[in-house]
């Protein structure tokens, strides 16, 4: 047996021994013995992309939804770089990848020779670790090498306490397929029981105590772990609770869905200023929330681990792996006053809501409140995940996912694709037209490939409908250009290239219907920008006018 096909066989089998399901392959020639060792490997459900970003993508959607690493296959050369955002991407939002890349061999490293780059630690500091497996070669020692060092690679990127993307560099010399020959110097078997090295889990961290209060509020940004646990502790203290909708803690009595715009009024959040704010995951949506952050009595953020958190206001005061709520002594006058002000609020803005037509914010709620139980919507990076923030009543039974680590527009098709083949259940993605088009590639699927139940529902504002919000607007005479860059595409036209069911929806009662289906399919929804500023600028006044009225009351 040639060494480049004994170490991808042995590779990929104490892998999958490790608990390994899924691969994402982009094809190349350099990387042939690791694509045909994963396609012989039955155990392993194996997706194939002629786009190395799409891939890559796919795989983090994957990982995410599935949270287990997956494994992200391909050639030498430019294939590489194009990993490289999802990489990031993982890495800013703990999800478990194992990136293997193929390499040419040292001798032909640094001489000219074809699809050759320097692929040593390519992707800066991003993996949690990187291993440069070295030449292959006939000689005892190499399997037990080889297995432990799979074994590494993919307790590391699993984690627990710090999950996020490992890549490991195969350099390969050719004979580079099967060459018939089955011997080797030393047995290639692994252990017949599991893994050749197997990791046990630490115990669970013994929690922060912290002192009982009435006056605190739990806040669950992108990327949270055990939140129904932390949502139900925070009801028992009668605290609200402030999630984001990628949080998954916006359900229940005391889910306040209209955080964003009471902590957008001085009077509001001045007149509520918690004792202690525990905070779970990566918030970010919101700038009131994070502004208000600064003025809390205490912030505690949990993180399950200590060498990375998030604290984006540098406002943290304790960070925990883990933290006891209390059950408080008292009255509900605090958490009776967040409920009331949260439903003045619900109140105005579902009635702006109502009254504005298809606009981008009644969109994400109708869409949202029509899902069925059961359901995962993957949502994108920019306008969407914010309409969704500000619009969406609370609920439970739903999914929601965001690429909210590095917060791109990039990848969004593949990675809401990859969360959907994961996903056990009807799949929705809520995507806008420039990321559709950026990631347009993640509608081609082979005839062979997995086909995920996702509908794409496309809000297709001829342009970067954000950018509206933000005070580049006011720069009149470059904006379109620079800011608002309309593309005038037909997405009709993008579907039919791969065959993609399509459907245009002109009036919000059409929604429903057209979201029927199975299988890959787009939902184009049309807007103007300059409309959805206004939309967004009614509901924030209209919620404020209605929360000063209550304050006034109180």
């Amino acid at each position: 047996m040639n060494p480049a096909t004994a170490l991808a066989t042995v590779l990929v089998d104490e892998l999958v021994r490790c608990g390994l399901t899924d691969v994402v392959i982009a094809p190349g020639s350099r990387s042939a013995p690791l694509a045909l060792a994963l396609h012989a490997e039955s155990r392993v459900r194996l997706h194939v992309r002629i786009d190395e970003r799409s891939a890559s993508f796919l795989a983090l959607g994957l990982a995410r939804r599935g949270e287990r690493p997956v494994a992200l296959v391909c050639s030498s050369g430019t294939a590489t770089a194009n990993f490289h955002p999802a990489v990031i991407e993982a890495s800013e939002s703990g999800v478990p990848l194992l990136v293997l890349t193929a390499d040419r061999p040292p001798e032909l490293r640094g001489t000219g020779a074809n699809q050759t780059i320097d692929q040593l630690k390519m992707y800066g500091t991003a993996p949690r670790w990187f291993a440069e497996v070295g030449v292959p070669e006939d000689r005892p020692g190499q399997v037990a090498y080889w297995r432990s060092l799979a074994c590494r690679a993919y307790q590391r990127a699993a984690g627990p306490a710090d999950p996020g993307p490992v890549h490991l560099n195969l350099p390969f010399r050719e004979p580079l397929i099967p060459d018939g020959d089955t011997s080797w110097c030393e047995p290639l078997d692994g252990d017949a029981g599991g893994p050749w090295v197997r990791t046990r889990v630490a115990p669970p961290p013994v929690a922060l105590h912290i002192a009982p209060t009435r006056r605190g509020v739990l806040v669950v940004g992108d990327g949270a772990a055990n939140v129904r646990r932390y949502v139900a502790a925070a009801g028992m203290a009668g605290w609200p609770v402030l999630s984001e909708p990628n949080g998954g803690g916006r359900y229940g009595d005391h889910a306040i869905s209209t955080y964003h715009y009471l902590l957008g009024m001085p009077e509001f959040a001045d007149a509520h200023r918690p004792d202690v704010v525990v905070t779970l995951g990566r918030p970010g949506l919101s700038r009131p929330l994070l502004s208000w952050l600064k003025r809390a009595g205490e912030h505690i953020v949990v993180s399950p681990g200590l060498d990375r958190w998030p604290d984006p206001t540098r406002s943290a005061t304790q960070v925990a792996q883990a933290v006891e709520i209390p059950v408080a002594a008292g009255d509900d006058s605090w958490l009776h006053a967040w409920r009331q002000a949260d439903a003045a609020a619900r109140t105005a803005l579902d009635e702006v809501l109502d009254d504005s037509g298809l606009s981008e914010p009644r969109l994400a709620r109708d869409l949202v409140d029509g899902l069925p139980n059961g359901s995962l919507l993957f949502c994108g990076s920019s306008m969407p995940i914010r309409d969704l923030d500000q619009a969406m009543r609370p609920r439970r039974g739903i999914r929601v996912l965001a690429n909210r680590g590095a917060s791109g527009i990039d990848g969004l098709v593949s990675s809401a694709m990859g969360a959907a083949l994961a996903h056990n259940g009807p799949s929705y993605a809520l995507l806008g037209d420039l990321s559709f088009l950026h990631d347009q590639n993640g509608l081609i699927l082979g005839p062979r490939e997995p086909r995920p139940d996702l509908c794409l529902v496309v809000v297709n504002n001829d342009g970067g409908g954000i950018f509206s919000l933000l005070p580049q607007a006011a720069v009149r005479d470059p904006f379109e250009r620079v800011f608002g860059t309309p593309h005038g595409v037909d997405l009709g036209y993008v579907t039919a290239a791969t065959g993609t069911p399509y459907t245009l929806v002109q009036d919000i009662s059409e929604l429903p219907k057209a979201l029927r289906g199975q299988g890959p399919r787009v939902v184009e929804v049309r807007t103007d920008r300059e409309a959805n500023a206004l939309v967004h600028a009614h509901l924030r006044d209209a919620a404020q006018e209605a929360v000063a009225t209550y304050l006034k009351g109180v």
